[in-house]
């Protein structure tokens, strides 16, 4: 197998899907307004210095689920996708994405980011096999659990050995802006820093890694 493996925040997207959902509930009016933009930029800024509790920020956005059927969340998370995310998309992520497809690699993306968030925008980017932090559902409804290892950090990589189950891979693509996905960068054959944060930027050219700047 050759395998292209794509994060998404600020690596396929302009922002932060995590985040912009917790500004794009507060600016619906859906959730208490400084409550929740207050523990969304904590746990925001704790996942950019490295020190994310991702069972305790994905248990948090996860309460909303809870608390709704999934025809409104479906219904919201499309609205989600019209005003915040489609015009994050970055076109330097589709061309990247394409290349991949049209070699006949094997493409996933994986995140931190919970699957319910992240699932819809990697299908409209083109990826169908998604590695992401899991809401546990029972009966068909958010019980506000994550379910199985959260895919943070070296949490990709034993996600990952989970998705190959055996399967070898002759060679590999990594794409990430992150310092957090570190690890899943040092797996890869090539690894490709995408518009870096600084501490990936340092580790990036001392590893001689690729950087690629895809904001433009």
């Amino acid at each position: 197998m050759q395998l292209a493996l794509f994060d998404l925040d600020h690596t396929l997207l302009n922002t932060d899907s995590d985040h912009s959902w917790g500004e794009f509930l507060v600016n619906e009016g859906l959730v208490d307004p400084v409550h929740h933009r207050q523990m969304n930029d904590k746990f925001y800024e704790d996942y950019k210095a490295g020190q994310l509790d991702p069972i305790a920020y994905n248990e948090f956005v996860f309460q909303f689920l809870t608390k709704h059927d999934n025809n409104y969340l479906t219904e919201l998370h499309q609205l989600f996708m019209q005003k915040v995310i489609r015009p994050q998309m970055r076109p330097k992520g589709f061309e990247a994405i394409k290349r991949h497809q049209a070699l006949g690699h094997e493409l996933v993306g994986i995140t931190a980011t919970s699957d319910f968030i992240t699932a819809p925008i990697f299908r409209e980017f083109g990826i169908t096999e998604i590695i992401a932090t899991n809401a546990e559902v029972i009966a068909g409804q958010y019980t506000g659990k994550v379910t199985g290892i959260p895919c943070y950090q070296k949490g990709k990589l034993a996600r990952l050995d989970q998705w190959l189950d055996g399967r070898s891979v002759t060679e590999s693509w990594a794409y990430s802006d992150s310092i957090n996905d570190r690890f899943l960068l040092e797996y890869a054959t090539h690894a490709i820093a995408v518009n870096p944060d600084d501490r990936l930027e340092a580790l990036a050219q001392e590893q001689a890694w690729e950087i690629q700047d895809w904001s433009i």
